[in-house]
């Protein structure tokens, strides 16, 4: 490709992130490094409006945001420089990176289907990481459901009854709530743990998704693994440790980052679920495995590359754009 790259980063604002520890933030580094042009945005500026006329004749919805240029460099305080805000047709863009956190809500799951009208390679069209219909059809939750071989003992239920009965055979257990992030509503609950109903109650009051409930895995006090691949192949990982007296090891809520290697029990579940991934256009995925089991496989904004990074002296970042040059068929 002759000209740079045009990138748009749709995202949380980009002033509050963690400039050593956000994911999109390196991603940006390096696309900054390379020359391509760099634009944020955040998701509810989208707006999708009448069809245009693509340059081979063809009809395309016309896709917007309202965005602005952008240069990033890592310091503290001044890690951004922005331009004008600006209308940005996103169809004019070669790469679109979807990485605002969930919740995967329905305004989340909207904003999948307005990607999808511009999605793809060539005239009038973004390749959107990841895949946003694949993004829809794979809650980081559920997709591991696929792989049961794969998993420690799971059900995913609406049934009070069900889960009684699940805690009764497995006695040690965590609850998770669906469609969130960072550890928000995680609990592990115990055989002798009178909290249970209370739980529930709680959770069905609010809302009408069902649970998530797994049998707890001791190892996690050893470190609940992060792996990143990349368009389906392993490129680093990092085990993040509970906290004392937390069952949580998300780095959110106190979990620390510590090296980590690849076990042959880590390349067979990546072996197993890397070529599906490559299939749906799942580019950058986190996968968390506990000990010999994969818990879940995070495709909307996984995070670790900079940890991983600062461990192994190598640039994950980097090994993402290559992936997504690949996949334009360029060398931008």
């Amino acid at each position: 490709m002759s000209r740079p790259l045009k990138v748009a980063v749709q995202m949380d604002p980009l002033g509050a992130i963690d400039i050593n520890g956000d994911s999109t933030f390196a991603m940006m580094l390096e696309a900054e490094a390379r020359g391509y042009e760099l634009f944020v945005y955040q998701v509810e500026t989208l707006t999708l409006s009448e069809g245009r006329v693509s340059p081979d004749g063809s009809r395309l919805e016309r896709l917007v945001a309202r965005a602005r240029r952008v240069h990033v460099q890592r310091v503290k305080g001044a890690h951004a420089t922005f331009g004008e805000e600006q209308v940005l047709d996103l169809g004019g863009m070669d790469v679109i990176l979807m990485r605002q956190d969930p919740p995967f809500d329905m305004a989340y799951i909207t904003a999948t289907h307005m990607l999808e009208h511009v999605h793809g390679v060539g005239p009038g069209r973004a390749l959107v990481v990841n895949d946003p219909a694949a993004v829809r059809n794979a809650p980081e939750k559920l997709l591991v459901t696929h792989y049961p071989d794969l998993m420690p003992p799971t059900l995913v239920t609406w049934d009070i009854r069900a889960i009684h009965d699940f805690r009764a055979r497995w006695r040690d257990i965590i609850v998770k709530p669906l469609f969130g992030n960072g550890g928000a509503g995680v609990f592990r609950i115990r055989e002798d743990d009178p909290n249970l109903n209370a739980l529930l109650e709680m959770h069905f009051a609010r809302s009408r998704e069902p649970l998530m409930i797994q049998r707890y895995e001791p190892a996690v006090r050893q470190g609940d693994k992060r792996i990143i691949l990349a368009d389906g192949k392993p490129i680093g990982a990092i085990d993040r440790v509970p906290a004392e007296g937390e069952a949580r090891s998300n780095m959110h809520v106190g979990g620390r980052a510590v090296k980590a290697s690849l076990t042959p029990r880590d390349m067979e579940i990546c072996a197993a679920i890397g070529p599906m991934l490559r299939e749906q256009g799942l580019i950058f995925v986190g996968i968390d495995v506990i000990g010999e089991w994969l818990t879940e496989i995070n495709v909307t904004s996984p995070t670790g590359l900079q940890e991983i990074d600062r461990f192994d002296g190598v640039n994950t970042a980097g090994l993402l754009w290559d992936c997504i040059l690949a996949r334009l068929g360029g060398n931008g």
